[in-house]
């Protein structure tokens, strides 16, 4: 099984992450990149927080964009069990919705919505397989695992 729900920000908007959003820990990823965990359930779980997203919880996208006016911020929900699942991302910058929100379950044709966004954030995918596997987010198999690295 794999669980990803976090916000992926660029170096520039990283302080204005860690102002909005009270105990933030982010976690360095690479290429001027950090994680914020997303690990506490909306009390309002089962209901869409926004753009269809489902564990972020509702208004998050006012918080995000107003955080993208020093850097592109992107939020992104990976779920797969047995080799099968859905990606969603999407990406702000400046303010403004600039990707997305794209969800993609697996077998689906096009690219992957969350390597789609990394590209946005300005991430080189290089030798490795995808922006995905260049930035490492395969190495912890959920979302709570990224807190205890």
């Amino acid at each position: 099984m794999y669980s990803l729900q976090a916000v992926i920000v660029t170096e520039s908007a990283r302080g204005e992450l860690l102002d909005s959003v009270q105990g933030a820990c982010l976690v360095a990823l690479g290429q001027h990149l950090s994680l914020l965990p997303l690990t506490e359930v909306p009390a309002d779980a089962g209901v869409p927080g926004f753009g269809e997203f489902w564990t972020a919880p509702a208004g998050f996208d006012r918080l995000l964009a107003e955080c993208s006016r020093r850097g592109a911020v992107a939020y992104v929900e990976a779920e797969y069990f047995g080799g099968t699942g859905t990606q969603s991302a999407q990406v702000w910058d400046s303010g403004e919705t600039v990707f997305g929100p794209q969800h993609q379950a697996e077998g689906e044709s096009g690219g992957s919505p969350i390597s789609q966004a990394l590209r946005w954030l300005g991430v080189v995918k290089g030798d490795h397989f995808d922006e995905f596997d260049a930035v490492g987010l395969g190495r912890h198999r959920d979302t709570d695992d990224w807190l205890l690295a």
